[in-house]
C-alpha cells in the first residue's frame, strides 16, 4: 500500500501520477502549421502602357509591388524588341524598389554597364545566350548589381550548379520568352519547383527563384506551395482595374 493511500484508492493514485507523462500532444495551432513562405510579385512592364511608362511604374509600387520587372528584347534571341536602357534610366530614383532587368538578348555582355548606370539592381542572362556565363555573371556582379541566370521551357538547370557561387537569381521561364499574355506551360512550373529543391541541396547560399510567364491568380496559387520565391506578372496587373488587389491576390 501507498504510504498516505488507502488501498482501494491505490490504484487511481497510480495512474494520476503517470498519466501527465504519457498525455496526448497538444495539437499544433494554425500558426504552427500555416506556410510561412511569401512570395514576392514583380509586375513585368511589358504589360502596362508604354505611353505612361513612369506613372505605372510609381502606381505598382504604391500597391505593394515587391519589385518591377523589365523585358529587354534584342529581336534576336526573342522575336520581340523592347525597351532599352536609356528607357530604364528614366525609372531611375523614381521607384524606391528593385529594377529587375531580364535580358532576352544573344551575347549581352556589352548591354551590362548601360543598363547597371541606367538604374538596374538585378541583371538576369539567358544561359541559352551566353557562351561564357560565368565570365558575364562575374562582370554583372562586378557593376554592384545582382546576377540571375535564365532558363527556357526546354533547358535544363542542372550544370548551373557549377556557377551556383557566381548567381543570385535563377528564372525559370514558365513559357517560350518573346511575348507576354501566353498560357503557363506546367511542365515549366514543375521544373521551377524542382529547382527550388536542387539548390537548396547544391548550396548553404539564398538564390531566389523567379517564374515568368503566364502567372495569374490560379497558377500563382499552384507556385506558392512550391515555395519560389518571385513571381513576375504582367497582364495579370496591369490589366486589373485595382493593382493591389491584384498584387495581395497573387501573394495569397
Amino acid at each position: 500500500m501507498l504510504l498516505g493511500v488507502d488501498a482501494e484508492r491505490a490504484p487511481f493514485y497510480f495512474v494520476a501520477q503517470i498519466m501527465p507523462k504519457f498525455s496526448t500532444p497538444k495539437t499544433p495551432s494554425k500558426k504552427t502549421i500555416k506556410a510561412a513562405h511569401a512570395p514576392r510579385i514583380y509586375p513585368s512592364l511589358l504589360s502596362c502602357d508604354f505611353g505612361r511608362l513612369r506613372e505605372e511604374a510609381l502606381a505598382v509600387e504604391k500597391a505593394g509591388a515587391d519589385g518591377i520587372h523589365v523585358d529587354v528584347m534584342d529581336g534576336t534571341f526573342v522575336p520581340n524588341l523592347t525597351l532599352g536602357a536609356p528607357v530604364l534610366k528614366a525609372l531611375k530614383g523614381k521607384v524606391k524598389i528593385p529594377l529587375d532587368c531580364h535580358l532576352m538578348v544573344q551575347n549581352p555582355d556589352h548591354l551590362f554597364e548601360d543598363f547597371a548606370e541606367a538604374g538596374a539592381n538585378v541583371i538576369t542572362i539567358h544561359k541559352e545566350a551566353c557562351p561564357h556565363l560565368q565570365k558575364s555573371l562575374s562582370k554583372i556582379r562586378k557593376l554592384g548589381c545582382k546576377a540571375g541566370v535564365s532558363v527556357n521551357p526546354a533547358t535544363s538547370y542542372d550544370d548551373l550548379e557549377w556557377v551556383l557561387d557566381d548567381m543570385d537569381l535563377l528564372l525559370i521561364m514558365t513559357v517560350n520568352p518573346g511575348f507576354g499574355g501566353q498560357k503557363l506551360i506546367p511542365a515549366a512550373l514543375k521544373k521551377a519547383g524542382e529547382a527550388v529543391k536542387w539548390i537548396r541541396q547544391k548550396t548553404n547560399r539564398h538564390i531566389d527563384v523567379q517564374i515568368d510567364g503566364g502567372v495569374n491568380e490560379e497558377t500563382a496559387k499552384l507556385a506558392v506551395k512550391l515555395g519560389i520565391d518571385i513571381f513576375v506578372a504582367g497582364s495579370a496587373v496591369f490589366a486589373a482595374k485595382d493593382y493591389a488587389k491584384a498584387i495581395k491576390n497573387l501573394r495569397g
